[in-house]
Order: structure tokens, then sequence, then C-alpha cells
């Protein structure tokens, strides 16, 4: 499995960079492909007209020698010693090759020494195009004349006075000088390809290294949360981009991860422990009425013992299967409103009993006029009377107990407050924890499970509210709001 995922990881590398690669090398091409043909139709058009120009000023040089068919032949023009130097003047000062040519194409005179003795006809399509265009340019090798293209440039040879045209003059360049340039740039073009190409893989390498080093982490790090180890954080390398955002959420999650953990293992600690001490009277005082241990006159009493601690045993499941339903509903999607003084009523009249037993006096600060809030009747209710429960248990006999509610900012907020002793600053925090009971709680109320005030932040948390407590002078006051909207 581990190879597996090695492989992923480095196939992850590999396809960014072959990426970064590929569209380097696509955008070079492109850029690459426009350049040349934008340059090279540029360079042409201004040979082409470089060359035209020239061939039309020898064209008109040629003309007093074309016309009327005064040289018939190639030899005839080529014996004329002013028109030869003429020609070769012209040729070496444009560095071409001129052919001057009759109306069919033959040549009569050519400039380029390697065509002395041979009888050169210049393309049909060529002569045809400039009769008919007016001019002709393009890379040919005349037939097979020249090994390799050259640029040829036709025009007529036309009489000023008469229009007449009287012979063609073909301008060839002496190399293939606009390949030799092409040439050069292609080859330095790949070049700084590859240099570009090479620079971009090297930065895509550091780049797709700093991606993938985290991915690897959180993969060894998954790995050891699989095997219960939540210790393990993320470095986020002082990166504030998305790599650093998932650095900083996967530590929460390795945070929320170990908190749960440690809950869980708390919880298993408390319900065993809660389980195992009414679970073993139980059995032991049942033991000793089944071995004659207890008297028969005392069997009553251990019976009646055993019925308490059975009735706290089941008291202790029933608040467990509560909590794990009120973690399943949402009171707020119905959005029910209710009165929330008609509720404290009603909590205070089925604590009647308590409250008296105790010798309470009650402060009840709660309108007349009804104040609807958002939420489950029955659950805040609950809320109300466990904190109310608690408060008079707790609550140093014969004072007085506060229960009010008020509108504040749009919400309505119950406080809930006793006289008794002061709850260490520690411990206030815990007091919402399942299974939580002071030392206190313990040796005074043998009925309590430690479950009352987690039900309390349960339900409160479910309406997307929170609970506050403050313990000052012995003086304890638990506050919480409802929304009214």
């Amino acid at each position: 499995m581990k190879k597996k995922r090695d492989f992923r990881i480095r196939g992850l590398y590999w396809r960014q960079m072959f990426v970064t690669a590929g569209m380097v090398m696509l955008t070079l091409m492109l850029l690459g492909a426009s350049f040349f043909s934008l340059s090279y139709n540029y360079a042409r058009n201004q040979k082409s007209e470089e060359i035209g120009n020239r061939a039309s000023v020898m064209s008109r040089l040629s003309v007093s020698y074309l016309e009327s068919g005064r040289y018939l032949t190639m030899e005839e023009l080529q014996d004329d010693p002013d028109f030869q130097r003429l020609a070769s003047f012209a040729a070496a000062v444009s560095d071409l090759h001129f052919m001057i040519c009759d109306k069919e194409g033959h040549v009569l005179l050519s400039t380029d020494q390697s065509l002395d003795g041979m009888v050169v006809t210049m393309p049909e399509a060529m002569t045809r195009e400039i009769m008919e265009k007016g001019s002709s340019a393009r890379r040919d090798n005349l037939g097979g004349l020249y090994e390799n293209k050259r640029f040829v440039v036709g025009v007529p040879a036309v009489n000023p006075e008469s229009g007449e045209t009287v012979g063609e003059v073909f301008a060839v360049s002496t190399t293939s000088s606009l390949d030799s340039m092409w040439k050069g740039f292609i080859g330095l073009f790949f070049m700084t390809a590859l240099v570009v190409l090479m620079i971009s893989f090297m930065a895509s390498s550091v780049t797709t290294m700093r991606q993938i080093q985290p991915i690897r982490e959180m993969a060894a790090a998954t790995r050891q949360y699989a095997e219960g180890n939540f210790d393990i954080r993320m470095n986020d390398y002082g990166r504030d981009d998305e790599i650093g955002e998932l650095a900083a959420s996967f530590n929460n999650m390795a945070e929320s991860l170990q908190q749960t953990e440690r809950q869980r293992r708390e919880f298993i600690a408390n319900i065993s422990h809660e389980l195992k001490t009414p679970m073993t009277t139980i059995a032991g005082y049942t033991d000793g009425i089944l071995d004659g241990t207890i008297p028969p006159e005392n069997e009553r009493q251990y019976l009646q013992i055993i019925s308490d601690e059975s009735r706290r045993l089941s008291r202790m499941v029933r608040r467990m299967l509560d909590v794990s339903q009120l973690q399943a509903i949402d009171p707020l999607k119905g959005g029910n409103h209710f009165d929330i003084c008609e509720s404290m009523r009603r909590v205070l009249i089925s604590m009647e009993k308590k409250i008296n037993d105790r010798h309470l006096d009650v402060d009840a600060d709660i309108p007349d006029e009804p104040i609807l809030v958002l939420g489950d009747n029955d659950m805040i209710t609950q809320v109300i009377y466990n904190l109310l429960e608690n408060a008079a248990k707790f609550a140093r006999e014969g004072s007085t107990l506060y229960l009010g509610v008020a509108l504040i900012d749009g919400k309505a907020r119950v406080t809930v407050r006793n006289i008794g002793d002061t709850i260490p600053a520690e411990e206030l925090p815990l007091l919402f924890e399942r299974f939580h009971k002071s030392d206190k709680s313990r040796s005074e109320d043998k009925d309590g499970v430690g479950l009352g005030l987690y039900i309390v932040k349960t339900i409160l948390e479910q309406h997307r509210e929170h609970i506050n407590v403050t313990s000052e002078d012995g003086v304890t006051t638990f506050t919480f709001s409802l929304g009214t909207e």
C-alpha cells in the first residue's frame, strides 16, 4: 500500500513536470511559428521589392538593345561590348545576376558566368505571368539550372514611346541568403527554446517539490492518525497560500481528533466508574443476602439499597440515551416560537417541593407579558429545570434562589443564581463535561449521575447558543440566551 502511495506522489510530480514542459514547448512553437511567418513574409517582400527595382532599372537600360529585334541570338547580344560591360557592372553593384531575354523567355545575355555556353529558357509560367501581370517573383531553381532555390524576379522590358514589350529581364539572387538567414534563425530559436525549457523545468521542479512535500507529510501523518497517534502536526513552512491554509486546517483537524479521542477515553473511564459503583453495590449486597452474610432482620434495609442503586443505574442509562437523541435533533428547523415566561413558571411549580424541602426562598423576575423565543419548548424547559434543580441542590439552606428573564439586544437572557460554596475557577469549564461531579457533590449527592449540565450544554448548542457560568463570593450564576427571530 505504501509503494502505491509513493507511486502516486511521483506520478503527481512528473505529471506537473510534463504539463509545464508541454505548455512551454507549445508556447515557444506558436511564438516561433508566428514570428517566422511574419518576419519571413516581411523579408521576402522587402527582398522582392529590392530585386524588382533593380530588375526594372536593368530593363530600362536593355530596351534600346532589345527593340525591333536588333539582337536575335545570345551570341549577337554578348558580342556588344558596351552592353556587356553595362550588364556586368550592374550585376556587380547590385550583387545579382541578370538575364536578358526575348518575349518568349529565351536568354540572350546572362551575367552569370556559370551559364556561359548554355542555352537557357526561363520557365514558361514566369514569362506568362510577366506578360499578364507585369512582374513575377518566386523562389525557384529555374528548372534545375541551380542546385538550390534562389529568389528570382522578372519584369518586362517596355519601349517607353510605343509601350510595346520588347523583352524580359530577370534578376536572380547570387546566393540563397534568405535561406541561410532562416536556417540561422531556426538554430538560434531551438537553442533559445532549449535554454528556456531547462529554466522552466528547474523552476517547475522546485515549485512542484514544494507543493508535494506537504502532501507527503500529510500522507505520513494520516497513517499515524490511523494508528491512533494524534500528536503529529503539519509544518506550514511560513506560507500564506492554499498549502499553508491546508496545513493549518490539517492541524486544526488533528487538534479536534485528539480532543475527541481524549473525550472518548474520558467518557469510557467515567462511564466505567459510574456503572461500576452501583453494579458492585447491587452484586455485593445480593450475594450477602444469598449466602447469609447479611442477617435476615437487615435484609429489607439492604434490599432498599439495592433498589435505589438499580433505579440510579436506570436513570444513568436513560440520561445517556437522552443525550444521544438530543444530538440528533435540530430544534430550529421548524421555526417554532414559544413563551419562555410560561415555561419558567411551569418549572417553578414542578420544583416547589424540592425548594420547600431545603427551606429556600425564590426571587422570580418573570414578566407578565409573554416573551416569544425560537426553539423547542420541551428542550428549553428541560434546560431551565436542570439549572434550577442544580441550583437548589447546592444552595445554602435557607438562602434565596433567583430565576429571571429579560430582553437584551433582541434576545431573551435567562439567569439562574444561587448562594452556596464558591466553585473554583479551574473547575468552572469542567462543569458541563459528561459525568463531571465535584468531590463535594459525590459525598452529598448520591443520586446524581453527572449528566444534567452536560444535557443543558448539548440542548443550547443545538439551539446555536452557549451558556456562561460565574462563581464569586459564594454566588454562582448561570446565564444563557435565546433568539426571538
